[in-house]
């Protein structure tokens, strides 16, 4: 048993599905200190997460070191343990209520350390970092441990990992164990960094009700191509989904403790009633309000024709796009589309009257009865400022927009940006049944609001609750929900009682609207009750809705020895879930709570967050570091603030190390939110040192899956070693001469080439010069055919166009092509099994499955395995989809002379004899003329009695990237 060192204070934040272990050291062979081993363990059982990081580093320099271990984790997480073992001295991390930690906390303030040992470091995660000094030849281990339930997100539970070391690692390992006794439905992983020799060191094995993916690369698998650095820098990401049955219940039960998931399959969705309120004042001029309207476009065409809807534009005032609601036709959608986007940007921001407007559009419709029957009316609020005209007070905006809703409709509010308050937002939409997301500004903004709209696009049920016996249960978490969507799943979780009965019992009554019951759709094992009752609060729209009840029941013995596997699962985790869920659910509810009613459920959150040890925005915990002296720091949740942009820091990125009787200088983050001047030339940025994530320093929202950010008093204090001494010096890429795009040849008969760029300077008068060779629109390899390859370019294209389609194997190709820029753009590539959708645009790719949207940027690689594909995607952007019996598409943002998208195609021999297509019809049976007795550069060929003239070019292939290799092709224009 080690000894322990007293306690002391330090702040953590949130984890939402898997985990970074990164032990930051930069210039670490330089300073010495070595990181021998780094290993995460994550235990998944029944969507809770337990999570343990633990690095071990050793000084291997002559003199003192500061190491530093940086961890980065979901936002939703809790933390749970931090320790550091040094010398053989325990000095653990105790666990406090904040008022408790105020002392430690204010004394490292005073000290101009950073108190706050968490940070925002990114739209999921938050991170964690200390820092200690290391004797010479001494060794320190760090142990990290948080857990968090996971959440159903549009048909997947998500695990995130970031791995970070910044150096090779000996003894690298990360080992993820997923048990769900319903069974694995799919899984699948991706990964920013994986390269196919780092493949080699990722096994995934699955059966049933397990999984387990292990990664664990060597010394030379983690090695840069020619350099002694780490390609190990970036996500790894593991989905998966269980299997459902039509009664979506299924209730687990483990020492004394028992969860119900509820997510039923096969019900028909609920026709809805949506108000679009959309922000057009002047600060959302620009890119804003043109992501804004590109989503809003995709939502209207997304929209079921059993749907209504309007749309209340904003600034100084608000303005209805129609007096009514109005069916979701074609016809009103694409009047719709051009409403939306003949929005123009000006004035100020008048939240409080667009939102009456709103709900007064609804209720003039329930009062007139013009809402279908049985459907449900949601408002969707979409702003980036708080509001600066009209009623501009929060709370009483809060208030008139509770009342006006008087609990008949669902709100659901975006910020987009940080100039919104996200508190003031997450009250408006809790106090009205809804949610809040942060819309990042981003080149994906658009994608953003789009998932955002597929989270609520299918509501399932209505006023669904769950019934237990009370002799069997007690402490039930939240029992009672307003709407159940498509792709989500609902939790509750409790306590069994001591003399509870040998089968526990359920019942979860909801509704359906009764437009679903006439399509015969509901399944007929579930009990409908009718006729259906008034409901208290509810419009007309309502009243017309069917009660359905789902019946489920569950083996105490039987469900206790499912979790007896002590791989998969951890000791007591199901108390440790309810624990999690509970504190998250009063958290929440103290958003919307009264005064009187706030004090009774913080008293209980900050209980049970003392009671199971997790750093919530009630408690901090302390750790005391030996530093010769009495010193500890205190790690607190990140919390929202409402001084949005006086705390966003900009710098320059953090010293790692210093040795022994350095003095460390602190950068104070001004009002403006910059840092001063000189930073910047202290510390010259390069590859060695990578931007360092700042973080944004906000207020009191209190949802861990909104932003949250450090909750350091008014200034954040960040060290950095000014030395230039010790500042790594930037490394300045070469950048060699491109011949192809530099210089312009010319082509002589006879083969010889003449460097025009040199020979003009002296040659009188000067020649006409010849058009640089460029890349073809496309390439494609023809097997088995006389001529193996033809170059494609395309003259005449009016609209999408069909490049290729083969039904046998199940995938599709289509783009846009711009003539006058001659570049497409973009390319769509479709499949159908897995339903897999890829959209190519010059600025990103992005890939949809389930209704989800992925955006990546190009040149940023990609390795992602799902059932039936890879996807993957190398350092030059090309991105490859790939299967054993497919054939391989690519797609290329080529920068070569011909800029633009390209695309290409590999193991052509597997189209089948029914592709079809622009560029699909060439792989049937092409029939190529001899070559013109005039000429023998030109030929003729014949496919599906069509004559194509082709000629022999020079063109550059561009398939192994920029600046791409000169080839003699047969080409032909279309």
């Amino acid at each position: 048993m080690k000894p322990s060192a007293p306690g002391r204070p330090w702040g953590l934040a949130q984890v939402l599905f898997l985990l970074l272990a990164a032990l930051h050291t930069a210039a670490a062979q330089k300073n010495g200190i070595n990181i021998y081993s780094l290993s995460v363990d994550s235990k998944v059982s029944s969507r809770f997460a337990h999570t343990v990081v633990t690095s071990r580093v050793v000084n291997r320099a002559s003199v003192m070191q500061e190491a530093t271990f940086q961890v980065e984790l979901p936002k939703r997480a809790f933390i749970t343990n931090f320790s550091m073992v040094i010398g053989g001295v325990t000095y653990p991390g105790n666990i406090k209520e904040k008022a408790a930690a105020q002392e430690q906390y204010s004394a490292a303030v005073a000290r101009g350390e950073s108190a706050g040992l968490v940070k925002a470091s990114g739209r999921k995660t938050e991170q964690f970092q200390v820092s200690v000094s290391v004797a010479p030849a001494a060794k320190v281990t760090f142990e990290l441990v948080y857990e968090e339930l996971l959440k159903r997100y549009l048909g997947a539970y998500e695990l995130l990992l970031k791995v970070q070391p910044q150096q090779l690692v000996k003894h690298l390992q990360m080992d993820i164990h997923i048990f769900e006794p319903q069974g694995i439905s799919f899984l699948e992983t991706e990964s920013t960094f994986m390269t196919n020799e780092l493949a080699d060191a990722l096994t995934v094995s699955q059966n049933k009700t397990k999984a387990h993916i292990q990664f664990k690369p060597t010394l030379s698998q983690q090695m840069s191509p020619g350099q002694q650095d780490t390609v190990l820098d970036g996500n790894f990401i593991v989905r998966y989904d269980v299997h459902r049955t039509v009664s979506g219940g299924s209730i687990q039960i483990e020492s004394g403790y028992f969860v119900h998931y509820f997510a039923p399959e096969g019900l028909p969705t609920i026709p809805k009633n949506v108000i679009f309120v959309i922000d057009k004042s002047g600060s959302m001029r620009g890119r804003k309000i043109e992501q804004t309207q590109e989503a809003l476009i995709k939502i209207l065409d997304d929209l079921s024709p059993n749907d209504q809807f309007n749309l209340v534009s904003f600034s100084g005032e608000a303005a209805q796009w129609k007096p009514l609601l109005v069916p979701a036709s074609a016809e009103n959608v694409n009047q719709a589309r051009s409403y939306a986007d003949s929005i123009q940007t000006q004035g100020g921001t008048n939240i409080n009257d667009a939102m009456l407007l709103a709900v007064q559009l609804l209720d003039s419709a329930n009062q007139k009865e013009l809402l279908p029957e049985g459907s449900v009316s949601l408002i969707i609020l979409l702003t980036d400022g708080d509001p600066t005209m009209g009623e501009t007070n929060p709370a009483r905006i809060q208030k008139n927009v509770k009342e006006a809703i008087d609990g008949q409709y669902s709100l659901f509010c975006l910020g987009f940006g940080f100039d919104v308050s996200l508190a003031f937002l997450e009250k408006l939409a809790l106090d009205n049944g809804g949610l809040t997301r942060r819309i990042y500004e981003d080149s994906d903004s658009t994608l953003q609001l789009q998932d955002f709209y597929q989270e609520v696009a299918n509501p399932l049920l209505t006023a669904v609750t769950f019934e237990y016996p009370s002799n069997a249960v007690e402490e039930v978490s939240r029992d009672n929900f307003r709407l159940l969507f498509k792709g989500s799943e609902i939790v509750v979780a409790g306590k069994l009682r001591d003399q509870s009965p040998d089968v526990l019992s359920a019942k979860v009554r909801g509704q359906l609207g009764r437009s679903d019951l006439s399509s015969g759709s509901v399944p007929a094992m579930l009990a409908l009750e009718g006729p259906s009752l008034p409901l208290p609060g509810l419009g007309p729209s309502f009243q017309h809705m069917q009660n359905i009840t789902f019946q489920t029941e569950s083996r105490v013995a039987e469900q206790e020895n499912e979790f007896q596997n002590p791989k998969y699962i951890f000791h007591s985790f199901m108390e440790r879930l309810w624990a999690y869920l509970t504190i998250q659910q009063l958290l929440e509810q103290m958003i919307s709570a009264s005064d009187a009613e706030k004090q009774a459920l913080e008293t209980r959150a900050l209980s049970l967050s003392l009671h199971y040890s997790f750093v919530t925005p009630l408690t901090s915990m302390v750790v005391t570091k030996p530093e010769g002296k009495e010193w500890s720091e205190v790690a607190e949740k990140p919390v929202e603030t409402k001084n949005k942009h006086k705390n966003f820091y900009l710098g320059g990125p953090l010293s790692r190390f210093r040795t022994a009787g350095d003095r460390r200088s602190r950068i104070t983050a001004g009002p403006s939110g910059k840092t001063p001047s000189d930073l910047g030339r202290a510390r010259p940025q390069g590859p060695l040192s990578p931007p360092h994530p700042h973080p944004l320093m906000a207020g009191k929202s209190l949802l861990p899956d909104m932003l949250l950010a450090p909750s350091i008093l008014d200034e954040v204090f960040l060290g950095v070693d000014l030395r230039a001494g010790d500042a790594p010096q930037a490394r300045v890429p070469a950048v060699a001469s491109d011949p192809v795009t530099r210089r312009i040849w010319e082509r002589k008969a006879s083969g010889s080439s003449t460097d025009l760029s040199q020979s003009a300077k002296t040659a009188s008068p000067p020649a006409a010069v010849p058009a640089a060779i460029q890349a073809p629109a496309v390439i494609l390899m023809l097997p088995r055919q006389s001529v193996a390859r033809l170059c494609v370019d395309i003259k005449h294209s009016q609209g999408p166009m069909n490049l290729l389609s083969d039904p046998d194997q199940g995938i599709e190709v289509t783009a846009q092509y711009e003539t006058e820029k001659a570049r497409f753009s973009w390319i769509e590539v479709t499949f159908k099994n897995p339903q897999l959708q890829v959209r190519a645009i010059p600025e990103h790719v992005v890939v949809t499955r389930n209704r989800r949207n992925f955006a990546y940027k190009w040149k940023e690689t990609l390795f992602s395995v799902i059932p039936g594909v890879k996807l993957t995607m190398d350092k030059a952007g090309l991105l490859l989809f790939s299967s054993p019996d497919r054939v391989t598409i690519g797609l290329l943002p080529w920068d070569g002379p011909g800029e633009g998208l390209r695309l290409l195609l590999r193991d052509t021999h597997r189209f089948s004899s029914r592709v079809g297509g622009t560029l699909g019809q060439f792989y049937q049976d092409v029939l190529w003329g001899p070559p013109a007795a005039a000429d023998d550069s030109k030929r003729m060929l014949r496919v599906q009695g069509l004559e194509y003239s082709a000629t022999r070019l020079l063109k550059l292939d561009y398939q192994e990237g920029s600046p791409g290799t000169e080839i003699s092709c047969w080409s032909v224009e279309l």
